[in-house]
């Protein structure tokens, strides 16, 4: 009796869900920046950047807009995505994701090589094509179809639209300026649609930071003149009505018509927490969208959002809950798994010891522009614990594995297991702050075999060990500010990382990590 009540719970739950409204902000959280968006019936698919880290740009499927589950990523070959040595949040900047006549597309910039390039798909959760690159300067492209033709925007020294080959890249038409923006800095993320006769511009302005913000223009030809709306900006919160929301730098956004009519924009913000740094990242934010007929688009009412928005929503289809762990049993690492640039394979493997990761020591460290041995998941919570199981092996002296919380080369927190010179083992904790790079702890264990954590809350990263997983000793905190965008600059947001690292030339040393356990904390 007991398991049928239990059951009619779950089912009445469930019908309960399907019939919420109102959801919270972020939709997806984490470094998720710069989302574009497409819908191909009633199926919803995301895509957002990802710079230094491969592979690139994550593809998200949704069929409400909030619930959303990632399914893999656009770029998954070296021929695709080129990242050797590229500078920390250089490589793939803003994405836009369009279909078109049974086809998906996926247009970026690769900064640190190539330039404009789009690849293409049946299936967006599988493999693409080999890229088609564009020789138009900027960043930020779009494709726009219309009438059996394609066109490429891109921002310059303005936003520039060309008619182009969509089977080939190649222009068409020379490359015009429509559009400067309002006089914010870095008129960017240039998006367009069609609506009641009029082209629509969107673009973001103001730089991805405090004073970001989203304005639009329009006009009756694609190639202008493009008159902006009185209003804008459309979404900003550099405003006094939204100086102490606890979602700032909102902007770089894209349009979507749901399949009810209604419409919505997705766009990327950043939740500040000690003394306004942020070290998450910019994250993928959601908000209604009115837009009359001849009218301009007014973002939520009034151009701001909420972490709680009390919103009419499409009928809600939860998605099974994220799987944040993993104890390595499968034949490859999940889709939330990144390199540090083209990885090194030989360094990585599952089948060596089955239920393990096994990491190989390489002299790349994590200081460097290259790719050391590493594999990380973003931090997706401000409050949270990561914890793994490992041991160190066939190790000498200078020779590491562990566990790191990192944000770029100068501005990571690094907890690991490494030999002594008396040949035992002993974990160690290392900051590393621009030009300081300090030890914090060292601690000896009886063994190589040790678990290792990473706590986060809002101002503090602090660190434990344990031998036995049972009980956990404390070895420091530090702040969080360190690894903020604000202190470091960038674009990109903290990792939790597993990697291994030595400074002997002919190292035989590898970690085995058993276990990764990250858990959300209230």
């Amino acid at each position: 009796m007991k398991r049928i009540i239990t059951l009619l719970i779950i089912v009445l739950g469930c019908y309960h869900s399907a019939d919420a409204q109102g959801y919270k902000n972020p939709v997806i959280s984490g470094f998720h920046p710069d989302p574009s968006v497409c819908r191909v019936g009633d199926d919803y698919y995301l895509v957002t950047s990802s710079f230094e880290y491969f592979p690139g740009v994550p593809v998200f499927h949704s069929k409400d807009l909030i619930n959303w589950t990632k399914i893999g990523h656009c770029l998954t070959r070296p021929s695709q995505l080129k990242l050797a040595k590229c500078a920390p949040s250089a490589g793939i900047y803003a994405p836009t994701i369009r279909y078109h006549e049974g086809r998906f597309y996926m247009v970026t910039t690769n900064v640190s090589g190539g330039g404009n390039f789009y690849v293409h798909t049946d299936n967006p959760a599988g493999e693409w094509s080999e890229p088609v690159f564009v020789e138009q300067g900027g960043i930020d492209p779009t494709l726009y179809f219309e009438e059996g033709k394609s066109y490429f925007i891109s921002n310059g020294k303005g936003i520039t639209i060309s008619e182009i080959d969509i089977k080939t890249g190649k222009k068409l038409t020379e490359g015009k300026i429509v559009w400067n923006g309002t006089g914010g800095r870095y008129p960017e993320s240039p998006h367009l649609y069609k609506k009641d006769g009029w082209y629509y511009l969107l673009i973001s302005e103001g730089g991805t930071e405090y004073g970001h913000k989203m304005t639009i223009a329009r006009s009756r030809s694609i190639y202008g003149p493009y008159d902006p709306n009185p209003s804008n900006p459309i979404l900003t919160h550099i405003n006094e009505n939204a100086q102490s929301n606890p979602i700032q730098g909102t902007g770089h956004g894209d349009f979507v018509q749901a399949h009810d009519g209604s419409w919505w924009v997705v766009f990327l913000g950043f939740r500040p927490q000690s003394l306004l740094h942020h070290v998450l990242g910019r994250e993928t934010f959601l908000a209604p969208l009115r837009w009359d007929v001849n009218a301009w688009p007014v973002i939520n009412g009034n151009g701001t959002v909420d972490i709680d928005m009390n919103v009419p929503t499409l009928p809600l289809k939860p998605v099974r809950p994220p799987d944040y762990s993993t104890n390595f049993d499968e034949n490859k690492l999940g889709v939330n798994w990144n390199y540090l640039r083209n990885p090194f394979m030989e360094n990585y493997s599952l089948t060596e010891k089955k239920g393990s990761l096994r990491l190989k020591a390489s002299q790349v460290s994590l200081d460097e522009h290259d790719s050391p041995t590493f594999v990380g998941r973003r931090q997706e919570h401000i409050n949270f614990s990561a914890t793994t199981l490992l041991s160190l092996n066939e190790a000498k002296e200078d020779d590491r594995a562990g566990m790191t919380a990192y944000y770029s080369p100068q501005a990571h927190y690094d907890i690991f297991l490494e030999k002594s010179k008396n040949g035992k083992y002993k974990v160690s904790l290392n900051y590393k702050m621009g030009v300081l790079n300090h030890v914090a702890q060292e601690v000896e264990i009886p063994g190589d075999r040790v678990y290792l954590q990473v706590k986060g809350d809002r101002d503090f990263y602090s660190f434990y060990y344990s031998v036995d997983g049972k009980e956990f000793k404390f070895l420091d905190k530090i702040n969080v500010w360190y690894l903020s965008s604000e202190t470091n600059g960038g674009f990109t947001g903290v990792l939790i990382g597993l990697y291994a690292q030595s400074k002997n030339k002919n190292t035989k040393a590898y970690g085995d990590f058993d276990e990764f356990i990250y858990k959300p904390a209230l």
